[in-house]
């Protein structure tokens, strides 16, 4: 029961919730919080300060948590060694991704992959928000752009530029723009969730944010694409949504002097799932099929 009790815990910090770990284990929250409170009672020490609204560690369950996760692993390690599940992926798989990207280009792959794994099942939510893959019980998602720093574990699977283009009618229509600060004079086809959003530039060789407004928002980059497609304005998008329709000439590139720094697309997933065989694979998969071409 005390090992049990050190997995609940860990859980519990890795979500920084009852509620979160409860969801992860499929257990009831009542039930996390009895078993952590039994095992503070069991050690003696504190480990948790709950607060209405989140758990924060102690530093004894700070230091604790560390040993915790390293036993935990250990144990993972060993049973991989006996059941052999490092060679035969299996179980559900939780993964969450951007909506273009995930219709785009993981659709189309998922079959491959699934047929490749037979063992493995897949519960994807495509969704454009930035998701909380411990607190709300995903093995992994897809990041793009440059990743802010955090516990997750991240692996580059292609690379990532964001381009700001519009359509050759527009721009016989409008003019160039020469200068970032001149797109405050165009039609913006802005593609985001706040009310304020800003274009990131390269200017005298540092990025810097360039407010920018139009009279389409839209969530989604496929439809701020369909737009700069129609001659409505100028959009900044990434590679991966806008390439084919640059190759073709549908839409030119504007400001590329100032194009900012690429990122990448990226798999995340949590600490505690760097020794899930599923993760291993799907990761090892999508760095296989971006490989060819280098990009998507």
């Amino acid at each position: 029961m005390q090992f049990e009790d050190m997995r609940i815990f860990a859980a519990a910090v890795d979500a920084a919730s009852f509620t979160g770990a409860a969801a992860r284990l499929g257990l009831s929250k009542q039930f996390v919080s009895k078993r952590v409170m039994a095992l503070e009672e069991h050690l003696g020490a504190r480990l948790l300060v709950r607060t209405t609204r989140r758990l924060s560690v102690t530093p004894v369950g700070r230091a604790y948590y560390d040993r915790v996760v390293q036993i935990l692993g250990d144990v993972e390690e060993a049973e991989r060694a006996v059941t052999s599940e490092n060679a035969q992926p299996r179980g559900t798989l939780r993964l969450t991704a951007p909506m273009s990207f995930g219709t785009m280009h993981l659709g189309p792959m998922i079959p491959e992959f699934l047929q490749r794994c037979e063992e493995v099942s897949l519960e994807i939510d495509l969704n454009d928000r930035l998701v909380d893959l411990v607190g709300e019980g995903y093995d992994m998602g897809i990041r793009i752009g440059v990743l802010s720093d955090s516990s997750l574990i991240a692996r580059r699977i292609a690379p990532f530029e964001m381009l700001t283009c519009c359509s050759p009618a527009y721009l016989a229509r409008r003019g160039q723009p020469k200068t970032p600060d001149e797109l405050v004079h165009h039609d913006c086809l802005v593609y985001g969730h706040s009310k304020s959003v800003d274009w990131l530039f390269k200017i005298h060789e540092r990025p810097r944010p360039v407010a920018v407004t139009g009279r389409i928002r839209v969530n989604n980059g496929e439809l701020a694409r369909d737009a700069a497609l129609a001659g409505l304005g100028i959009t900044a998008l990434p590679t991966f949504i806008v390439g084919d329709a640059i190759r073709s000439g549908r839409l030119v590139k504007v400001l590329e002097d100032y194009e900012p720094a690429a990122g990448g697309v990226f798999a995340v997933y949590p600490q505690h799932r760097q020794s899930s065989a599923a993760v291993r694979a799907f990761v090892d998969f999508l760095v296989e099929r971006f490989a060819p071409d280098g990009e998507p």
